[in-house]
Order: structure tokens, then C-alpha cells, then sequence
């Protein structure tokens, strides 16, 4: 469905990075530290754009391994994820509905299996 502009580039794997720390630690991570790490600039629509772009790979991927969607520790300013989270999450089948409620209880649920999913496992050994 992407791209695949940023697929295998150092920002993929960079922004990448920073999605699963921000996972592990049980919190989030702003647009505007994804956009400085990926040498962006800080706020307008070419970094809105490129950023939709790198999350929705990332996702799109993480998806099709069988993990909830990395992006959603991504946040705005506001602190909650922007209308391209939601977009993502319908065209990748996550998510049906289109009301407020529906779209916050699913990015609530996301974080929360997010969270279980990349939490360490410290001195234990995993099967994978």
C-alpha cells in the first residue's frame, strides 16, 4: 500500500528505533522528534507528508509481522496521534469505525498491546 520510499533507508530504521524505545518505556514520542531525527523540519505540511509516509511503512510492516501498529506512540502536540494514524489503521484493516470514541478507544487499545508486545524481558529468554 506504501511507497516504500523509506523502506531500508537509516531514517526508517532511526525513526524505527525510537517508536520501540518510546513502546518499551510505556509512553509516546512527538511528530516533532520524529521530524529532528529524520532532519526534517520541525512543523508545515512537507514534514507532515514525509512523516505519514516513513509511519505508515513502519506500520504497514509491523502489521504484516503480526504486531500492533508501532505509530501509534507517535503524538501530535496535542498528545494524541493525527487523522493519519486513523487512515492507516482503516486501510490496514485495524480499525472500522469513524467516530471519536471508536478511533480513541482504538489508539488506547493499540498503546496498551504496544506496550505488552515490546516490553522487556529482562534475564528471560524468548521463543520466538
Amino acid at each position: 500500500v506504501s511507497t516504500g520510499e523509506y523502506r531500508g533507508s537509516k531514517e526508517y530504521h532511526l525513526v524505527y528505533s525510537e517508536l520501540i524505545r518510546a513502546a518499551q518505556y510505556e509512553g509516546v514520542t512527538t511528530y516533532q522528534a520524529i521530524a529532528q531525527i529524520m532532519g526534517l523540519p520541525l512543523s508545515g505540511s512537507y514534514m507532515g507528508a514525509q512523516l505519514g509516509h516513513v509511519l505508515g511503512e513502519i506500520s504497514e510492516d509491523e502489521v504484516a509481522h503480526g504486531r500492533p501498529m508501532l505509530s501509534a506512540v507517535a503524538v501530535g502536540v496535542n498528545g494524541k496521534p493525527g487523522e493519519g494514524f486513523f487512515a492507516w489503521a482503516r486501510l490496514l484493516d485495524r480499525l472500522q469505525g469513524d467516530t471519536a470514541e471508536e478511533e480513541q478507544r482504538f489508539w488506547e487499545e493499540e498503546k496498551e498491546a504496544l506496550y505488552a508486545t515490546w516490553k522487556p524481558s529482562f534475564g528471560k529468554k524468548k521463543a520466538s
